[in-house]
């Protein structure tokens, strides 16, 4: 973000700036740290904020520093405290690729001078004792040690000088990934990892090295942040195989995933929900004040305000999809995929959420027209959950049956099992690629007939406007003729159209055409929207 300070500043009072952040950097770019020369460099040479303008930054000489231009512009992220800290983090990984290898723990480690001692402890029933003498603390630490009610191993909780910290590399051997750049950022602005990372120690005579086997990401993000003692989870004399077994598995067959995006939707709209009760606090409101507008939040939290924009998206997102008179929500599988519901909530986000909720924050207040019956968001909500009914009701209420569920559907159709024509149809038209390409002609239903009215609307709002009953009757007829076509029961298209997996744009241009891209002929004509919004119509083709 441009600077107006700088943009006012004479040629002489920029040089003269120059020369006092060269002076206060001893001569260093902020972000390499290697030397600036102010004649060499005298047309590579940047002023840039240390504190984004847009986090919150000041516009002042005390939040400036000098880089090399070219720092600048090929900087990692736009505080440059946290591009300082990544660029050292690539020289390291420079030097390490100099040798062959990616960088893991024990690079970072050496880099800031970890790594060098064994921990000397005793253990006597529940209590481990330990001391830091090699670092100059002689004092003597216990704490408790507990006992895994299902491994049985040991284990004590501390926060441990990274002198006495080495990476495990037979039990974790991967380099740190792409990732770092983020969870840099993440600790840099004040918000902890939630998991600590784990390690181990043996009773050897002289002490053990705590080996770090799980979360060296974390690890290495918070050394490079200046951290020098860590929380840890330490096991003590485990059994190697048990963890090298535990890690090979979280890392493979287990897959350890964060929070499934539903679960994400719906803390995104308890966090908008707070982030209105503090705008509200912080403002001196009323607690049930609604006259300030999602914009005015996001302009508010400025130092989030990516996040808050999500967070008021996200709140309209879970209110579609947990609202309580949603009918197509038996029939979503909000954890994943499922071999007995037809729908995951994924593709509900792909469709419905992404196709038909304006994606950017309103500037009017977030009860306006509330009390008409004319609230944007509200109608947006309502009108979306109307939609998804009529699908609910057309496709799957009474159609679908969950004890035959939706595992290998297709292959029980070419090998000749009895799958009800419902059922069958049921499944089809709830597969991803098919249902994004006949709800796209949803919108296109929505603006022909307010064109047809003479009240052309945004097509991005287009849900965030009243639809007239002579709408909603549009848009049952055309869903449900869809779903009478004979195409979702032919079972001799089991093993080349519905045979694989295909996308949106093979079925798009089945509908467009009647043919599949290969030539197959698949519906006996084109899809034809007049016909199809016809509630007398009666589909044939």
């Amino acid at each position: 973000m441009a600077s107006p300070y700088l943009s006012k500043l004479s040629a002489s009072d920029r040089l003269g700036l120059v020369g006092t952040l060269h002076s206060a950097q001893a001569g260093n770019c902020f972000i390499c740290g290697q030397p600036i020369d102010l004649e060499l460099h005298a047309h590579g040479v940047d002023i840039d904020h240390v504190e984004p303008l847009k986090v919150g930054g000041a516009d002042t000489p005390s939040n400036f520093a000098l880089t090399h231009g070219t720092c600048n512009r090929s900087k990692q992220a736009s505080d440059l405290r946290v591009a300082r800290v990544l660029a050292r983090f690539d020289r390291i990984r420079d030097e390490c690729a100099a040798h062959g290898k990616g960088p893991d723990l024990s690079d970072v480690l050496r880099e800031f001078d970890g790594a060098k001692h064994h921990l000397v402890f005793s253990a006597s029933g529940d209590v481990l004792s330990y001391s830091f003498g090699e670092t100059g603390d002689a004092s003597v630490r216990t704490t408790s040690l507990f006992v895994d009610p299902l491994s049985k191993l040991r284990y004590f909780f501390a926060q441990m000088p990274i002198e006495y910290l080495h990476h495990d590399d037979r039990i974790n051997p991967r380099s740190i990934g792409g990732s770092l750049g983020r969870l840099v950022e993440e600790f840099h602005r004040g918000r902890p990892q939630l998991h600590v990372s784990l390690g181990w120690l043996a009773s050897t005579p002289g002490g053990s090295p705590v080996k770090v086997f799980d979360g060296q990401h974390k690890a290495t993000a918070q050394v490079l942040l200046g951290v020098r003692a860590l929380p840890m989870r330490i096991f003590v004399d485990p059994d190697l195989d048990l963890l090298l077994t535990t890690n090979t598995n979280a890392g493979t067959g287990l897959r350890q995933v964060a929070f499934d995006k539903s679960v994400q939707r719906r803390l995104g709209s308890s966090l908008f929900t707070d982030r209105m009760d503090r705008y509200r606090q912080e403002r001196n409101l009323p607690e049930d004040d609604e006259t300030f507008s999602e914009r005015d939040l996001v302009q508010f939290f400025k130092g989030e305000s990516r996040e808050v924009r999500r967070y008021a998206i996200d709140n309209v997102r879970a209110a579609i999809t947990h609202h309580h008179q949603n009918k197509l929500t038996p029939y979503v599988e909000f954890g994943g995929k499922s071999t007995e519901k037809p729908l995951s909530y994924s593709t509900i986000e792909k469709t419905f959420l992404s196709f038909f909720i304006y994606p950017d924050v309103l500037d009017t207040p977030i009860n306006h027209r509330a009390d008409e019956g004319l609230n944007p968001r509200v109608l947006e909500i309502e009108q979306v959950v109307r939609l998804m009914n009529i699908v609910a009701e057309e496709v799957f209420i009474g159609k679908f049956d969950s004890e035959l569920g939706a595992a290998r559907i297709e292959y029980k159709v070419q090998h000749g099992e009895d799958i009800p024509e419902p059922h069958l149809r049921a499944f089809r038209m709830g597969k991803e690629e098919i249902l994004t390409a006949w709800l796209r002609y949803v919108r296109q239903i929505v603006q022909t007939h307010f064109n047809m009215l003479g009240h052309p609307v945004d097509e991005a709002r287009l849900f965030q406007h009243q639809f007239p009953d002579s709408l909603w009757d549009r848009l049952r007829a055309y869903v449900h003729n869809l779903a009478k076509l004979p195409v979702w029961a032919n079972h001799d298209l089991s093993g080349s159209v519905f045979g694989g997996k295909q996308n949106a744009d093979y079925w798009r241009e089945i509908f467009q055409t009647g043919k599949a891209p290969s030539g197959q002929q698949v519906l006996t004509e084109p899809l034809n929207l007049l016909t199809m919004i016809n509630d007398s119509t009666t589909a044939d083709s």
